[in-house]
């Protein structure tokens, strides 16, 4: 996402202590940019990072084939998860 061509129309407030917020801007100014544009970039790369392995994931050919495999393989009983969740829990 390019954040240089959209239009600018949100507004996202925080709310930080003193050390912090200097700690920011002495970034910011190492990188040549104000604190909203390093906090946009932090945050939008650290967003897609965060993302990434719940959008998308690559396997080599191995992978893919043990990958295909365990999709594949019929389903097994599995009588200690049927329990556990036919019981009561902790909670009710």
């Amino acid at each position: 996402m390019n954040t240089l061509t959209l239009a600018k129309t949100e507004r996202i407030d925080v709310r930080t202590s003193a050390p912090a917020k200097q700690l920011l801007q002495e970034a910011a100014r190492a990188s040549h940019k104000n604190v909203s544009e390093f906090l946009l970039d932090a945050g939008l790369t650290a967003a897609a990072q965060t993302l990434a392995d719940r959008r998308q994931f690559l396997l080599d050919e191995a992978q893919w084939q043990a990958f295909e495999a365990a999709l594949d393989r019929p389903v097994q009983p599995k009588p200690r998860l049927q329990k556990l969740l036919r019981e009561p829990g902790m909670l009710g």
